[in-house]
């Protein structure tokens, strides 16, 4: 019977490997199906111009040596493909689906690169799987369901692809999830439930989601949440007041609605963004909100303006419909330069008590342009504000009525 040639070349390859490891007197005795799917992964793939990540992968010498192949005992336990310094080209070509034979795997991730075609199914085999990133490539496809059999994950980043289709509700499952990222692809569908008590990371930002989100389909443990740049809808408010270990919450360039709970601003965050969605009614914080920056621009906003956002640094309130006058303790604030950003143009204020001979610090940035007043002080304002200082009249006196 006439040997296949590809089982013949593995052959006299692992057998040179064991020659290599007896000349030396060295342990390197690799199990040879790790041996063959290291070969194919090889195979499948190259160095782009200006990569030599591949130089030290020889065959006839102990693959655990090779570049990102680290191994405990006889298995491959973590594959790091291609060069993980800043800037270096990365790697072409396609990930061959023998990698899932690499069974005692815990880690596998690829450098920035040109990786293409789908994520292969049989990556769902690696069940001591904890770590899996290959971000910033050309993966298409769908994700595949099957990836919620990988039940000891704790991090899935596909993120910077080309992904379509949904995000399986069985990844959801995966119960020591702790970081998610699946940003800048084309995923469409709906954000499922994630059930996971230790997610600490979900990142959805640029993709194709819509619908709404149930107030309890995100846990508690969430300190990271971006969602930006989707079409989601409906209120948050519930979802929102559960998650109080937020440190950075971004869902501007939504659809989102309903109310702002006064709850969030109690919140450890360091970056709200709120902005363009369709959120409505008054926005009142229970005390001085700490949040270094605050962006709920391009809104339906409404009420006055809570003197409590005096204190924060960063304030985009611009583009909602705000009335009445600018609490004083907003001046105090720009005055000792405590406030960098403060935008309130496009709204219906009808006056800030400042004298128009003063002079604002140059650290900061006051816009009041297009409100209920002639602004009090000229100050300079982004180009997206328009020309018009203030308001028509008619317009005032319809909001007013």
């Amino acid at each position: 019977m006439t040997m296949h040639p590809l089982r013949s070349c593995f052959s006299f390859l692992y057998v040179v490997y064991l020659l290599q490891c007896k000349l030396l007197f060295v342990h390197c005795i690799l199990d040879p199906l790790d041996f063959l799917a290291l070969q194919s992964v090889r195979k499948s793939l190259d160095d782009m111009p200006g990569s030599n990540f591949f130089a030290s992968w020889d065959f006839t010498s102990d693959p655990c040596n090779f570049a990102g192949v680290y191994c405990e005992s006889d298995r491959v336990i973590a594959l790091n493909l291609g060069d993980p310094r800043a800037g270096s080209p990365g790697l072409i070509g396609r990930l061959d689906p023998a990698i899932g034979k690499l069974s005692s795997l815990t880690e596998l991730s690829v450098v920035p690169g040109r990786i293409m075609g789908s994520l292969p199914q049989s990556i769902s085999q690696l069940q001591d799987l904890r770590f899996l990133a290959i971000s910033r490539n050309f993966l298409s496809g769908g994700i595949p369901a099957t990836l919620g059999q990988l039940r000891n994950l704790k991090t899935l980043d596909l993120s910077y692809n080309q992904l379509t289709g949904d995000i399986p509700r069985s990844i959801g499952t995966i119960p020591g999830l702790s970081n998610v990222i699946l940003s800048h692809n084309r995923i469409s569908g709906s954000v499922p439930p994630f059930l996971s008590e230790t997610l600490t990371r979900l990142e959805l930002k640029h993709n194709e989601l819509s619908g709404s989100i149930s107030p309890t389909s995100l846990p508690p443990s969430l300190q990271y949440l971006s969602l930006s740049w989707n079409r989601l809808s409906g209120p948050v408010d519930l979802l929102l007041i559960r998650l109080d270990r937020l440190n950075y919450l971004d869902l501007s360039m939504n659809q989102f609605s309903g109310c702002i709970p006064s709850r969030i601003f109690t919140f450890p965050i360091t970056n709200l963004q709120l902005q363009r969605n369709s959120f409505s009614g008054p926005v009142q914080p229970g005390g001085e909100v700490t949040i270094p920056t605050v962006d709920l621009s391009y809104n339906r906003l409404s009420g006055g303006v809570s003197p409590m956002f005096s204190t924060v640094q960063n304030l985009y309130l611009n583009n909602n419909r705000f009335i009445g006058q600018v609490p004083g303790s907003f001046v105090d604030r720009l005055m000792d330069a405590s406030i960098q950003v403060l935008y309130l143009q496009h709204n219906y204020l009808t006056g800030m008590q400042i004298n128009p001979t003063v002079e604002i610090p140059l650290s900061s940035s006051l816009c009041l342009q297009y409100n209920c007043m002639v602004p009090p002080i000229q100050t300079p304002c982004p180009l997206k504000a328009g020309k018009q200082r203030t308001r028509p009249t008619a317009q005032c006196n319809e909001w007013r009525g």
